[in-house]
Order: C-alpha cells, then structure tokens, then sequence
C-alpha cells in the first residue's frame, strides 16, 4: 500500500509541475498586421522617391517601436512611368515591381516591406483609407514653424473620386479594381513622426500617405537613416551587369579594387581608404537641369575642359560618364576631354526591355560607385545616391565630393559632405515580431 501511495504521489507531482510549467511559460499569440502604403508626387524623380522610401521605412520601423502590439508592414508603391524615362519604344513603364531594381529581401532586414501587388493579393485590393499630405493654405503662422497635422479642405482637386459604389477610385499605380473606403486631405508640417499617433489610432488596416514627400526625415544622417539607405542593395542581376561591364571595359574587380562588400549589408562596415577601379566617373546632367541651372551647370566644352585637367592631376585615363546627354552632346564632350578615353554604358534592345530606364540608370550609378574618383553635378539627387553609395563603400571625401563648377569657373563649392554613421561596435539591427509574447497571470 505505501509503494502505492509513492508511485501515486510521484506521478501526481509531475502532472502538477507540467501544468504549473504550462501557466508560467510564455504563449505566443499573433500580433495584428497593419499595413502602410505611400505616393510621391508624379512629378518627382526616381532618386528622389528613393529618399522618399527612407522617411517611410524609418516612420515604419518607430511605428514597430512604439506600438509593438501591432506589425506594422511598408507596401512598396510600384515605379511607374517617370519624366527622365525617355525609352519611347519601352512604351508606357509602369507597374515596375521594387524588386527589379532592389533587393527586396535585403530591404526587409531594416523594416518589413512587401510588394504593392502581393498586398493587392492580400487585401483584394481594398484600401481602408487614403490621406492626401498637403500644406497649409495660410503657412507658416507668424513666420514660425511648428510640427502639427489637421484635418482640412482639399488645396487642390483632388485625384480620388468617390464612385457609384460608395468606395474611392484612383491611380493606385495604374492596377485596376484597387479602391479606398475612405479619403481625406490632409495638412501637415513637420517630420513623419508627427502623424504617427494619428496613424496608430485609426481604426482601418491598412491606411495610404499620398504626397509623402510633404513629410520630412525622422532621423536624417544618423545610423537609422544608413543603416534604411544601406539596405537597399541593387538588384542582383543589375550588379552584375554592372560588373561585367567593369570587367570588360575598365578592367574593374572588387577584389582589386579594395570595393568588396559583404553580403548581408549589417555586417558590413569598412574604414576608409583609398579604393577604386582605375577609371573616373561623372554625373553629367543636360537636359531641363541644365537650363534651369545656367549659373551651376557647365557647357559641354566647358565640362569636357575641366574633366581632362581632373584626370590629368589623378594619373586617370578613361573617364565613365552616366549623363542623359544627347549621342551628339557625349561627342562633343569626347572631343574637349582631350588625352582622356570616354566612355559610356549602352544598354543591348534586349537589356533595355529587361531592366527598363530605371535599371540602366541603376547600372550608372553602380559603376560609378567604383571608380577611384568621382565628380558630380550640384543639388541633382543622382549625384547625392552616388556619394551615398560610395560612403558606404568607404572612399575617401576627397575623391567623392566634387562637383563640376558652372561655365568659365576654376574652383567653386564643392558637395556637402554627409558622412556615413555605422553605429556602435555590434549596433543591434532588431526586427518587430509577428507574436505577442504574453505571460500567464496564474
């Protein structure tokens, strides 16, 4: 009987330790996924809406932060047809998914991102509600600048309109049947962190800023701001293509070049140095930036003038040139860089079809990054993700930040040098978790 009595009282005990063990151990239950969409004004540039997504990830990532009961996802609004993308035999470009020109999955290492149309899929293309950003009609009051948002009548006729059905109809990035239940304008002034708490207190699941733009940087230059601008590593097959024309025309490889990158951008941080292919590369902008900006930008000849005295001081002697000059204005230029060979990335009918003016435009940029001198045109954003592309790269200042001066000028003022910030040794890169974790009051 007392053997019976231990093997019960044993067996009773583990019972009771497991479900004590149940009790105190943590459950997991699912966080409720929100999502955030965004626009840029059509008539933005694609370097621009790059800076665009910055502000988005971050306002994203401090959405994650301070209201983690809820994941909060950023849906990448697809690329559409844009100014600078003359390619007429490309026809109309639009619906261009993230992915085609960036790595979607080293973009979600910094914030969770998903494609506009796996959200369509989703969703059913059914948007909760569309804020369309505006400013204030009377300013600044008193001349002062103050963070605030309100609620107000549209400033301008605005490109949603309710339909028959009682839902909004738009652009929504030329995809057919995506609507919104709801639409407002709405002014603002300040950084993205000003809407947030509108934002986490609106009651519709997903919830679409047009004209972020109006928004400004949460943390502009400081290790978040890299480390969004870090994460968005080109495409795979457009670094590539980039590479083997660095291969084959320059005689670049980042083995020699002191340009290797690690692949997963978090564990990459480098300490500046003298690195780079044997080539120097310019931004050359023509076109509308150039007439607009006659006191800042050179003439062909002129430009051709200073590029030959800047490679002749470098010991350089071929010079890449990302420019949408005209076929006649890269002659002339050719002509006036005297003792210096010229040369630029022409895209086959196949490769242009593939990666679109947009990916060409990335190939460029990519190139550029790895020559031993680069020299841009002033306040053009392509210049600026050039630059930013080589900070991450670890270059030296001095042969990053130079800048092409305007017509008959030998010196004038060079870029703006904004300085990569890595962070702390082992800066923790932390995701949100799609579970709760709860502990039992028992």
């Amino acid at each position: 009987l007392i053997n019976c009595l231990i093997h019960f009282y044993k067996r009773a005990m583990k019972h009771l330790l497991f479900l004590l063990l149940i009790c105190f151990v943590s459950c997991k239950e699912r966080n409720p996924v929100r999502y955030i969409l965004y626009d840029v004004n059509p008539g933005e540039g694609f370097n621009l809406r790059r800076d665009v997504y910055m502000r988005m990830a971050v306002f994203v990532k401090k959405l994650n932060i301070a209201y983690p009961d809820t994941y909060w996802v950023l849906v990448l609004p697809p690329w559409g047809h844009l100014y600078h993308w003359q390619s007429r035999q490309l026809g109309h470009q639009a619906r261009i998914p993230w992915g085609d020109f960036f790595s979607v999955s080293s973009l979600g290492q910094f914030v969770p991102v998903m494609e506009f149309g796996d959200w369509v899929k989703e969703m059913g293309g059914v948007g909760g509600a569309v804020y369309y950003l505006q400013g204030y009609k009377e300013g600044w009051k008193d001349g002062k600048f103050e963070e605030k948002f309100d609620l107000r009548e549209c400033l301008q006729e605005p490109r949603y309109h309710l339909n028959s059905e009682g839902v909004y109809e738009g652009q929504f990035f030329y995809y057919d049947g995506v609507v919104a239940e709801k639409f407002a304008c709405l002014s603002v002034q300040g950084h993205t962190s000003v809407v947030a708490p509108f934002v986490r207190n609106l009651e519709e699941q997903s919830v679409m800023l047009d004209r972020a733009e109006n928004l400004l940087h949460d943390w502009f230059g400081d290790v978040e701001y890299w480390g969004a601008r870090r994460s968005m590593r080109f495409s795979e097959e457009l670094v590539e293509t980039a590479d083997r024309f660095r291969r084959e025309v320059l005689g670049s490889d980042d083995v020699e070049d002191n340009t290797v990158v690690k692949i997963d951008w978090r564990d990459h941080i480098v300490v500046r140095g003298e690195r780079g292919g044997q080539f120097g590369c310019v931004h050359l902008r023509r076109g509308d930036f150039a007439r607009s900006r006659r006191d800042q930008v050179p003439s062909i000849r002129w430009a051709g003038e200073q590029l030959r005295r800047k490679m002749e001081e470098r010991k350089l002697e071929v010079l890449f040139v990302s420019s949408d000059a005209t076929k006649e204005e890269f002659s002339e230029l050719s002509k006036n860089a005297k003792g210096v060979k010229v040369v630029r990335f022409e895209p086959t009918e196949e490769e242009l079809e593939l990666f679109k003016d947009g990916g060409v435009a990335i190939i460029d940029q990519s190139i550029c990054s790895h020559a031993k001198y680069f020299i841009g045109s002033k306040e053009s954003t392509f210049t600026f993700r050039i630059q930013e592309e080589r900070e991450i790269m670890g270059f030296e200042l001095k042969d990053t930040f130079d800048m092409l001066c305007g017509e008959g000028k030998e010196t004038c003022e060079k870029g703006t040098q904004w300085k990569i910030e890595w962070g702390t040794k082992n800066y923790q890169w932390k995701l949100p978790s799609k579970e709760n974790q709860i502990k039992s009051e028992l």
